[in-house]
Order: structure tokens, then sequence, then C-alpha cells
């Protein structure tokens, strides 16, 4: 089984430097749009899915490759 929470560790530990990278690949997204606040993982996670069309498995499997 995969390990679910691997891409939570990467929006504690490094988020700052993933969400350059993220905004780089959408341009749509804003500062707000990637505003995280710990313990609101899936309110982040639905805002980027709103702006992309991507699923959220889908979102936390790319931010774990990032």
């Amino acid at each position: 089984m995969k390990n679910m929470e691997t891409w939570k560790l990467k929006l504690n530990g490094t988020w700052n430097e993933i969400k350059g990278k993220v905004k780089k690949q959408y341009a749509d997204l804003t500062d707000n749009d990637l505003l995280y606040e710990e313990g609101k993982d899936d309110e982040l996670l639905g805002r980027i899915q709103q702006k992309t069309g991507q699923t959220k498995e889908a979102i936390k499997d790319w931010i774990e490759k990032l």
C-alpha cells in the first residue's frame, strides 16, 4: 500500500519550495490558491483541483514527485 502521507510531509517540510514549482507548471494558480495552512490539506487540494482540472489523487502523486 502506498504511503498516503508522503505528499503531506512535503507540504509541511518544503511547501515554499514546491509552491514555486507548482506555479511554474500551472501559471493560473495564485498565491491565494496555494496558501497552505496545516490541517487544511483537502482545501489546498480542492483549490488546485479546481484550477487545474486534475484529480486529487493525481495532484498528490505529482506533489510527491516534485
